[in-house]
């Protein structure tokens, strides 16, 4: 039975979540999961042998965030600044920041610029991570009608089932869902994939509409609506975490 611990490495300043592994195995191994750094090792290594090795690992994962900058986005995410150009789709928005002495953050869009007053008291951590959830937000927003409108496209071409509502949050955990109530959930991240991922997800959901689980007549459905719908699964699979705000 492998033993799993929890820890975290500093990379160039910052806190990177780690999983070690202690199994049944004769070599050592290294990878990079969705939300974690994966170290595997041997469980009968001595306590010098095991430092020795952490030691390597520390080497090895600076080296992968050095030559590989998708690891920054994946594991820090973006660090938004006044006057940054977010670019979503085909869509551009240039970012304007106001510090007010507020506890609260608020964001609005005008004219493809997208104000965001922002509390001066908050850490500069609380405040990235603030600013992702607003941008989530009015982003969401301008793109809904477009989504709406593909909803409905590919739900009277294939499903005729009735739709509740269609809500955008900003998800991590999954790409969409779909309640037996008939109410469509969508997760923003979406918006930074291609359009036709986008309708595969889409399609996804409203199969569920009519099956809610993923029995063989549920993808059934599926295929029936896109018949190269793997294609879209593995691009979510492989770049799915480049994915967000």
């Amino acid at each position: 039975m492998s033993k799993v611990q929890k820890t975290y490495l500093e990379v160039q300043g910052k806190q990177v979540p780690v999983k070690v592994y202690h199994e049944k195995r004769s070599n050592v191994r290294a990878s990079f999961g969705k939300q974690y750094v994966i170290l595997r090792m041997p469980n009968l290594l001595t306590s010098s042998q095991q430092k020795e090795q952490l030691a390597w690992f520390a080497n090895w994962v600076n080296e992968q965030f050095a030559k590989h900058k998708d690891l920054h986005l994946r594991f820090f995410g973006k660090n938004y600044q006044d006057g940054d150009v977010l670019k979503v789709g085909a869509r551009s928005y240039i970012l304007k920041f106001s510090f007010l002495g507020k506890k609260t953050h608020t964001a609005n869009l005008k004219n493809g610029i997208l104000h965001l007053k922002l509390s001066k008291y908050d850490s500069e951590a609380h405040l990235q991570k603030a600013i992702k959830h607003l941008l989530s937000r009015v982003v969401g927003n301008d793109f809904k009608p477009e989504i709406s409108r593909r909803v409905n496209e590919f739900n009277n071409m294939h499903f005729n089932m009735p739709i509740k509502s269609l809500n955008f949050k900003y998800n991590q955990s999954n790409w969409g869902s779909c309640s037996n109530q008939g109410n469509l959930n969508l997760s923003t991240r979406l918006l930074f994939a291609p359009d036709d991922v986008v309708d595969y997800v889409i399609i996804h959901e409203l199969a569920h509409l009519i099956e809610l689980n993923h029995s063989d007549r549920f993808w059934k459905l599926v295929s029936g609506a896109m018949p190269n719908y793997k294609e879209k699964e593995e691009w979510l699979r492989v770049n799915g975490h480049l994915c967000h705000f």
